[in-house]
């Protein structure tokens, strides 16, 4: 072997285990487990709502935002450069998916996310993280209010209880919605979505301790279900997450989905360390590696879709719960993940219990015939 091929050989070892978690990270996650535990579950429950939610929102189902919430949550967290950070499926990366999902269906959502974990390996052993810094802050600005203005139009359908049309244009759509509405107005589900929407903020402000995201939502399950109101739900969650495969990846479609796949893999780069970013200034002494960052992160997309899971990004909303509920390490990411696995296993179970029971359990009581009626003594 020359020495050439020695030193370049040498060189990827060493950058392969500068992004790999050491000793020194894998022993930090058992010094507080006190805080760390609380913290987890506290991320648990708030991330629950928005993983259905945004699974929902990409068009890929309530199951595949949950199995992106528990795999790549407990892959990120792992693997990944920031002791604070949450991941899992984000407004933003929605944007995205939504079209290919409309183009190339599910399958194409996926290989989607099994390429950009590919890109993101392979920026983070060529050291790109650092280059993430120099991204104008306004550029970040502009790009998260934009995010917000087209996932609030995203879901004008749904508020409104109108199926979607097929536009790809979410003014058109959105403005689809609102004159099918008025054709059929469908006041249930309106009045459902606009009072979720207005407890979350008016809680968060009383009581921001209280999570008021999770809160809301089971209160408007329930008076959907005891009501028997007539609103679209999110239906069957399957019990568990399924066996690891590749049977959605078709190498035909590829070529078709690498331009996607950059962009994914770009907006889960910018993200995740813009998330990271923020952690660091919520806490007092933690600073994130952003090659390991992009690392686990590329770790995380690569395996998610082998379970149903679409693109995953470092998610700044569930980060900031881990850092004020007193996270100290990426333990309490791990239990994110894992009362989350445990909710999407107990699914099953949960769909088994209806909200109410049919007011009649037994047959009703035959009445005598009059000639046979006692007749009093």
């Amino acid at each position: 072997m020359s020495t050439t091929q020695t030193t370049l050989i040498g060189r990827a070892s060493a950058r392969a285990r500068a992004v790999l978690p050491n000793r020194a990270i894998l022993t930090s996650m058992g010094r507080s487990p006190r805080k760390d535990l609380p913290a987890g579950l506290t991320v648990a429950i708030v991330a629950l709502p928005l993983a259905l939610g945004f699974g929902v929102a990409s068009g890929a189902g309530a199951e595949a935002g949950l199995a992106t919430a528990v795999v790549a949550g407990a892959l990120a967290a792992l693997f990944g450069g920031s002791n604070l950070q949450v991941s899992g499926p984000t407004g933003a990366m929605t944007v995205v998916l939504v079209p290919i999902v409309h183009q190339y269906g599910t399958s194409g959502v996926l290989t989607v996310g099994l390429i950009a974990g590919g890109l993101l390996i392979a920026l983070a052993l060529g050291g790109a993280g650092r280059f993430m810094a120099y991204v104008p802050a306004p550029v970040v600005e502009g790009f998260t209010l934009g995010i917000a203005g087209v996932i609030g139009l995203q879901q004008v359908p749904a508020a409104l209880g109108v199926k979607p049309g097929g536009a790809e244009n979410v003014v058109v759509a959105a403005g689809q919605a609102g004159a099918g509405f008025a054709r059929h107005p469908h006041p249930a589900a309106l009045a459902l979505a606009l009072g979720v929407a207005a407890v979350m903020p008016a809680g968060a402000r009383r009581r921001p301790g209280i999570p008021f995201s999770l809160l809301a939502v089971a209160a408007a399950t329930l008076v959907a279900g005891l009501a028997d109101l007539d609103v679209a739900t999110i239906g069957h969650l399957p019990a568990g997450l399924p066996l690891p495969s590749l049977g959605f990846l078709d190498l035909g479609a590829v070529p078709h989905l690498l331009t996607a796949a950059l962009a994914v893999a770009a907006l889960a780069a910018l993200e995740s360390l813009m998330s990271a970013t923020a952690a660091d200034a919520m806490s007092v002494s933690e600073r994130h590696d952003s090659d390991r960052e992009l690392f686990g992160q590329g770790v995380a997309n690569l395996v998610a879709p082998l379970f149903g899971g679409v693109a995953a990004t470092g998610a700044i909303a569930r980060t900031a719960v881990n850092v004020r509920s007193g996270a100290a390490s990426r333990l309490a990411a791990l239990v994110h993940a894992a009362v989350l696995a445990v909710t999407r296993k107990d699914a099953l179970a949960l769909r088994d219990h209806p909200l109410r029971r049919p007011r009649h359990t037994h047959a009703p009581r035959r009445r005598r015939p009059a000639h046979l009626a006692r007749t009093p003594r």
